[in-house]
């Protein structure tokens, strides 16, 4: 059995993973810019993923957000080949929002960075509570 803390760690990360969908989907259906939906919702969407592993296993933070970057990279890739079009998939309005449908480098700039960003907090919050604890 978890200890309480613990459960109440991965409760709050599943809060996170929520909002964090809330705010993608939000996103997906309102947003038609040239920067915030493809950019910075490319950079949530690790958040998201990171939030959602941290909810269901206490992981490192270095190997999960490398994994999930991996996964994020994975997609990317997955898009380059053109992998709905396979699939007979190309005309379907969600595969396209989940999944995506075209490659570009400026997605896995922003994948980069959003897993750089979660090292950098995760990070802070360890100084922050070795100074206040």
């Amino acid at each position: 059995m978890q200890p309480l803390g613990m459960v109440e760690n991965q409760k709050n990360w599943l809060y996170g993973a929520g909002c964090l969908f809330c705010v993608e989907v939000f996103i997906a259906a309102f947003l038609h810019d040239r920067i915030v939906r493809p950019y910075v919702g490319d950079l949530l969407a690790v958040v998201f993923l990171y939030c959602l592993v941290r909810s269901v296993v206490t992981t490192p933070v270095r190997p999960t957000v490398a994994a999930v970057l991996l996964v994020a990279y994975g997609i990317e890739a997955l898009q380059y080949l053109h992998l709905l079009t396979y699939v007979g998939l190309q005309h379907s309005r969600l595969a396209a929002v989940v999944l995506g449908n075209h490659f570009e480098w400026g997605d896995m700039l922003a994948y980069t960075l959003g897993a750089l960003g979660i090292v950098a907090a995760e990070q802070a919050m360890v100084m922050y509570k070795q100074r206040f604890a």
